[in-house]
């Protein structure tokens, strides 16, 4: 019998509107990022069995997380940092524009994921070894029959991504981006097989 994780990225916060890169900042959900909350609340109320639940430990991931739980999902959150953004430095609160003309290695087309290293912020290795110790840690966790839910962001999700499917994550966060509320589903066997990436039929229009 097979564990599912379920990788969620939040609901859309003020600074995604507005185009400003977050990292480690906080910034709190829209209006519109709590429908997006809701709307994902009840997709996984319909559709799984939620055993656990882990959030992100930074205020939008756990705002959208006490938002599915206000829907019914009557799972306690497990917070980690482990699943957090990449801390972006100095650029987080800029808006791509402005990063792009103060990173000489970032354009504005691009993703500021795939840059190797930031002032003051995170580097790419030392960011994919944080996600990869906590999703390998997950991974051990979940029991055979368990379904368990991450509240997470865009950069782990990817991160997780390009780590089950062999990808380099720097080309691989340049391909994709996850959605607001998007579902990855992924079943974890011997070896984790991608079932779902960021499904959003369940979000309004």
């Amino acid at each position: 019998m097979t564990a599912t994780v379920l990788l969620v990225r939040h609901g859309e916060t003020t600074w995604n509107r507005a185009g400003r890169i977050q990292g480690w900042a906080d910034s709190t959900l829209t209006d519109r990022g709590r429908d997006q909350a809701r709307a994902v609340g009840s997709h996984l109320l319909d559709d799984y069995a939620v055993d656990r639940l882990v959030v992100s430990d930074l205020k939008r991931t756990r705002e959208t997380a006490e938002v599915l739980r206000e829907t019914g999902l009557d799972v306690g959150p497990s917070p980690s940092r482990a699943w957090r953004e990449r801390h972006f430095g100095e650029l987080q609160g800029a808006t791509r524009t402005d990063a792009a003309s103060r990173h000489a290695t970032f354009h504005r087309e691009g993703s500021l994921l795939a840059v190797q290293s930031v002032p003051g912020g995170e580097s790419l290795p030392a960011f994919e070894t944080r996600v990869r110790e906590g999703w390998r840690a997950l991974v051990d966790a979940v029991d055979a029959g368990e379904t368990a839910v991450v509240v997470t962001h865009g950069g782990p999700i990817r991160a997780v991504l390009a780590e089950i499917t062999g990808r380099d994550l720097s080309s691989f966060a340049a391909d994709f981006s996850p959605s607001n509320c998007g579902v990855t589903a992924i079943e974890c066997r011997t070896e984790p097989s991608l079932v779902a990436r960021d499904r959003t039929e369940h979000l309004p229009g």
